[in-house]
């Protein structure tokens, strides 16, 4: 046994702070956990999402395309519909625009504005982009609609996520 006897105040005050810190050790473990959960999953980036769209059906007009896509927010996973405007340059490039105005998020639609046919047009503030989606100076919005990447799978389009176009 050892010289130094320990005395029941001592002994007390120790039991009690080792079990208070198993008990907080006890609480704070599962905040810790639900705090760096979201860090500890595994990330789809980058991944393409499928449409509809034959690439062989695309043509040198802007088709409004619609696609699918599982979104989870928290805990709760819900089905997302995305939209794009594709059509295919001179050079038989596929491009795909993102439908999203520049300069307030609104909405672009292809050749509905009857003074500036062949343009993309925004019914917020009278938005105008060309066709291969640069804005029109003099027009409200600041910068060119973005772009998507896309692949072709199977003879499908495969869109990514929209990015800022190149240069702009």
């Amino acid at each position: 046994m050892s010289k130094n006897r320990v005395s029941r105040r001592q002994f007390l005050s120790y039991t009690l702070t080792g079990v208070g810190g198993f008990m907080a050790a006890g609480m704070l473990m599962p905040m810790v956990r639900f705090a760096i959960d979201p860090v500890l999953q595994a990330k789809a980036a980058g991944d393409f999402i499928p449409t509809k769209q034959k690439v062989a059906e695309i043509t040198n007009v802007p088709t409004r395309v619609d696609y699918t896509f599982e979104q989870q927010d928290a805990w709760y996973t819900s089905d997302v519909t995305g939209t794009a405007w594709v059509y295919k340059d001179e050079q038989g490039e596929i491009v795909a625009l993102s439908p999203v105005c520049k300069h307030l998020g609104c909405v672009v639609d292809w050749n509905t504005d009857k003074t500036h046919p062949e343009h993309f047009y925004c019914p917020c503030h009278g938005g105008l982009y060309t066709k291969d989606g640069t804005n029109v100076p003099g027009t409200p919005p600041i910068a060119s609609l973005d772009v998507f990447p896309y692949i072709e799978k199977d003879g499908f389009l495969y869109l990514g996520k929209a990015e800022p176009r190149k240069g702009a």
